[in-house]
């Protein structure tokens, strides 16, 4: 509890130990009227000042106008009949209460998500002749090396040069499993280091650096308000005039038909405290708050309640391949050995590739586990667009694709696995191919599924990979539908031909948000891949998944439709109990203590529901 909250609940507890001490105290007339004036001053003093200050600045028709208005009318018939100050009293009191639960509430959502985005480092390491000193972030350039001792946050992104260690990344990710890290290993701000000493050359100012910029998003995403919220902004605007002048009528025609001032002014009164909109100014905006802050809990950055809103609304899903479903990284899947040993073969093509930096050269070398060994290697030449020719141990070995042994004279084999085929031949003479390809991620195969199971109807695939390479990943994840051999912009052509389908429900595009920013853009929804480091995908994307687990979208998704469910709920029950006991004020039924629960306690029940949100599961 902050020291406001803490000062308003000392008011509230003074105020109403002496409303109900003064219940034994005897007393009339004006004595009794300076009595009961002390505690509605020591809860209501702030509120009066609103009030007169909204009046000056001519935005009078608010919650703080309505209840001045109200508990100062009914203190104005109690002069006038020498009857009770005490449910003036009470309503300023229990608006106060309601307004310092809303206060909690809020300042609690609030903290929950401040924990759970606590990555801002509050300083750099860095070794000078004097030994380590600490630096503000700010003061660091890129290429400075800083130390990372355990217990630590990576304070800006960079490379690790030296030790190795066990980093934290779930305030990034919401992933709880520790991530291993050694030399040459890319590590970004906001991570913990858990028990090894690094030294990290940064790659970024700290201003761009991973860790600020996902702050920059998660404080600037209540400034992009959901149509739900713009409606309900709309909707107070024209309510709290129109409940007014009917307050004032309700006041003024029947007390001149009937000549009975006093029960219609307080009649009157009642009505206004029911009308207060509080319940659904303040309950709407908390619940896409809460959406928001539970949803990165998880590692799902959502960049503002009207992307909150359209994810909910998203009934096709439209995904790229290479990064998304699948893993990116090339791995070795099968060996095609012609009359030559298998070992041998992928041996031979391990060394040629010895010195390549292509993903399918790497994919190779890794493959083989000791490919530094004694052999005699000798890179002859590498042939861009068609593969390597070296000479190993004094023979001539060519590595590469069909055109390249079509230009050695091998005979090559056609392969009728799916992927990319590394043919190998020495001299003239086929020894057999390498089948690479694109590793489908473990959990892509869910993924799809928990879509189909949160409401998603239509999944498709988008890629640039072949064919056979894009009905061998479809089939394995159960997508009917998909698009293969694809540029960048034949991409965009395929979202707008989706689009122009679905136009009764909404297109979210998943991508790795490099390649595939022109296509997150044009979505409705753009979720962004993998996006730890990326500027790219903070840029494009709407709804950033800070890990590359596919399953965190039919997550997003799910929280964004109960997000949805509790704003519709409060609607509902704010406006329908309003209307009901409005009603009921109007004609006789409802006294002041009824008001006091219309309005406090439908705020309270709201402000209840809406902190449902932030709990995801």
């Amino acid at each position: 509890m902050t020291p406001k909250q803490k000062k308003n609940l000392i008011r509230i507890i003074v105020a109403a130990m002496l409303m109900i001490a003064l219940e034994f105290v005897p007393s009339t007339g004006a004595a009794r009227f300076f009595l009961y004036m002390i505690p509605y001053l020591i809860v209501g003093y702030d509120l009066l000042i609103k009030a007169t200050r909204g009046i000056k600045n001519l935005r009078a028709l608010d919650e703080n106008f309505l209840m001045a208005v109200a508990t100062l009318g009914a203190i104005s018939l109690a002069v006038y009949d020498n009857g009770d100050y005490t449910e003036a009293v009470a309503v300023m009191l229990f608006y106060q209460i309601g307004e310092l639960f809303e206060s909690y509430a809020v300042g609690k959502s609030r903290k929950n998500i401040s924990e759970l985005m606590d990555i801002r480092p509050d300083f750099a390491n860095i070794e000078t002749e004097n030994g380590i000193e600490q630096v503000d972030p700010d003061e660091v350039e890129i290429g400075t090396e800083i130390i990372v001792k355990p217990g630590e946050k990576i304070p800006i992104d960079g490379v690790i040069i030296s030790g190795k260690s066990t980093i934290d990344t779930v305030a990034l990710t919401g992933e709880s499993l520790p991530r291993d890290v050694d030399i040459g290993a890319e590590v970004v701000s906001g991570c913990v280091n858990i028990n090894g000493v690094l030294k990290i050359r940064t790659t970024k100012l700290f201003g761009e650096s991973t860790a600020s910029k996902i702050l920059d998003l998660v404080e600037n995403a209540s400034s992009r308000k959901s149509k739900s919220e713009e409606f309900i902004t709309k909707f107070a605007r024209v309510y709290t005039p129109i409940v007014v002048a009917c307050a004032v009528a309700l006041a003024i025609i029947p007390s001149i038909v009937t000549g009975d001032f006093a029960t219609w002014i307080y009649r009157a009164l009642i009505f206004l405290v029911i009308s207060c909109p509080c319940a659904l100014v303040i309950s709407i905006p908390l619940t896409f708050f809460a959406g928001i802050g539970g949803a990165s809990r998880e590692g799902i950055l959502i960049k503002g309640s009207n992307f909150l809103e359209t994810l909910s609304k998203v009934k096709t899903v439209v995904m790229d391949k290479t990064g998304t479903l699948t893993q990116g990284v090339f791995d070795v899947s099968d060996i095609h050995a012609k009359d030559f040993d298998a070992n041998q073969l992928i041996h031979l093509a391990a060394h040629a590739e010895r010195y390549s930096t292509h993903p399918i050269g790497i994919s190779i070398k890794n493959f083989y586990p000791n490919e530094n060994d004694n052999c005699d290697v000798e890179i002859l030449e590498e042939i861009a667009g068609q593969g390597i020719r070296a000479k190993i141990n004094g023979e001539i070995i060519s590595v590469g694709n069909e055109k390249l042994m079509d230009a050695v004279g091998a005979k090559w084999k056609a392969c009728d696995k799916a992927g990319t085929i590394i043919h190998v031949a020495i001299a003239e003479k086929y020894i057999g191919h390498v089948v690479i390809s694109d590793v489908v991620k473990p959990t892509a195969k869910k993924s799809v599924e928990e879509m189909f199971a949160a409401g998603i109807e239509n999944i498709f695939m988008l890629t640039g990979d072949s064919e056979k390479v894009a009905a061998q990943v479809a089939a394995e994840l159960g997508i009917k539908n998909y698009r293969s051999e694809l540029l960048p912009a034949d991409k965009v052509t395929e979202l707008e031909k989706i689009l122009a389908v679905e136009k009764n429900s909404k297109v979210a595009f998943v991508g790795d948000g490099i390649n595939d920013a022109p296509v997150l853009s044009r979505a409705d929804v753009g979720i962004a891949m993998g996006a730890m480091g990326a500027d790219a995908a903070i840029e494009a994307a709407d709804v950033i998944l800070m890990d590359d687990d596919p399953l965190k979208i039919s997550r997003a998704v799910k929280i964004s439709r109960k997000c949805l469910r509790i704003v519709k709920q409060n609607i509902y029950l704010a406006i329908g109990i309003k209307i009901l006991c409005m009603i009921l004020g109007a004609v006789g039924l409802a006294n002041m203590w009824f008001a006091i629960f219309a309005d406090v306690g439908v705020m309270i029940l709201a402000v209840l529901n809406a902190i449902r949100a932030l709990f995801t599961h």
